[in-house]
């Protein structure tokens, strides 16, 4: 599955976006020793990857998500999959 495409350099993202690592780290609900830890090689479990992917990659701020509006894209991309494909390309253009 791709959507857990393998990070190979947290450390690397980290620094690219000029942040240490309590404040790189803490947004993804990780402490600043266990990010140490994934900098250091540690395998990080899947959902820390997606979300160190999601919040740090894609920019998605996690305190404006809400529980419903994953459930209407889930319901949308199952039930209506052209609009779904249509709609996440406008997104992307804007």
């Amino acid at each position: 599955m791709t959507i857990f495409k393998e990070i190979s350099s947290p450390r690397v993202i980290r620094q690219k976006l000029g942040l240490n690592q309590n404040d790189f780290w803490s947004k993804v609900g990780v402490t600043q020793s266990g990010g140490s830890r994934y900098e250091s090689g540690r395998r990080m479990p899947r959902p820390v990857r997606e979300l160190v992917r999601l919040v740090h990659i894609e920019q998605i701020d996690l305190t404006k998500v809400r529980k419903e509006y994953l459930i209407v894209a889930e319901l949308l991309k199952a039930q209506n999959p052209d609009l779904y494909t249509k709609l996440k390309k406008s997104a992307k253009l804007r």
